[in-house]
């Protein structure tokens, strides 16, 4: 695949507004994509930047395992199931710490793990 025609592709996912299969084809070319970058429309640059600030910080992104963890959490803590919650999260405690993990779990997986100690309270402004 040509360069012209990666980066049309990721030009025409973005403006169709499927920014994930955009971020997939960007972190695979990232070294192509960077180089061609001023071809790329203004969305696209703005998930390349934000691609690049991820990898320049060391972050490492969330798996698809910690994905369904997270989605389980958030299933549990919905059901009030605080069984199948604790057994979820045992052993994923450096998952929990990540703030990025924060972003993706509901306000009952909040709630109920803010109580239980294993996550710190957002402040309140």
């Amino acid at each position: 695949m040509e360069h012209k025609e990666l980066i049309a592709i990721i030009n025409k996912l973005v403006d169709e507004l499927d920014f994930i299969s955009a971020r997939k084809l960007i972190e695979e070319n990232m070294e192509w994509v960077n180089q061609y970058r001023v071809h790329l429309n203004s969305n696209a640059r703005e998930i390349l930047a934000f691609l690049k600030h991820k990898l320049d910080s060391g972050e490492k992104p969330l798996t698809k395992s910690d994905i369904a963890t997270i989605n389980a959490i958030n299933m549990y803590a919905s059901k009030f199931d605080l069984r199948g919650l604790k057994l979820t999260i045992k052993g994923k405690e450096q998952l929990l710490l990540r703030k990025e993990t924060l972003n993706f779990l509901n306000i009952d997986a909040k709630t109920l793990l803010e109580s239980m100690g294993t996550i710190k309270k957002e402040s309140q402004e």
